[in-house]
């Protein structure tokens, strides 16, 4: 793998990388990623499998049941600092969303309204700010059959929860 950009957790026993750019960024607000962040919302870069490789320490993994798809999520996270560091979903087989707090450059690529989204803004905390522009999704951007969900998009950057 030759790597373009790599990243890591918290006190550096755990590093990724990657060869390409992510396939998309997505902002969610679901109460999962309130409660595993612990912040309003998690912001989740999203690759292909065979783009992402740990390069060095072995990841304790932690499942969790989606209560929305019945499916399970994987979280990776550092045995020694407690990083979540990226995730798998049994739903999107082959997909690696990593946590772009954990990219030693979390700037490296563009966000746009072509490869960007907010989800789950019916869970987002008061005064979460939405982009101009952006997708926005009440709940998961498609149903669970894999059918897409209409967004509504933004003139103003504006507040989701007054």
């Amino acid at each position: 793998m030759s790597a373009i950009h790599e990243g890591g957790c918290l006190c550096g026993d755990l590093r990724y990388a990657l060869s390409e750019k992510p396939m998309r960024l997505t902002w969610c607000s679901c109460q999962f990623c309130q409660r595993m962040t612990g912040a309003p919302m998690n912001a989740l870069a999203g690759f292909q499998g065979a783009a992402f490789k740990v390069m060095s320490g072995a990841p304790r993994v932690f499942t969790h049941v989606s209560e929305g798809s019945g499916k399970e999520l994987y979280l990776n996270s550092c045995p020694n600092c407690a990083t979540t560091v990226f995730i798998e979903l049994e739903r999107f087989p082959g997909f690696v969303g990593v946590m772009t707090g954990t990219l030693d450059d979390p700037n490296w690529f563009e966000r746009s309204p072509e490869n960007s989204k907010y989800i789950f803004t019916s869970s987002a905390q008061k005064g979460t700010l939405v982009q101009a522009g952006f997708p926005v999704f009440e709940e998961h951007a498609s149903t669970l059959d894999g059918s897409a969900i209409t967004p509504v998009v933004y003139d103003e950057h504006c507040l989701v929860r007054g």
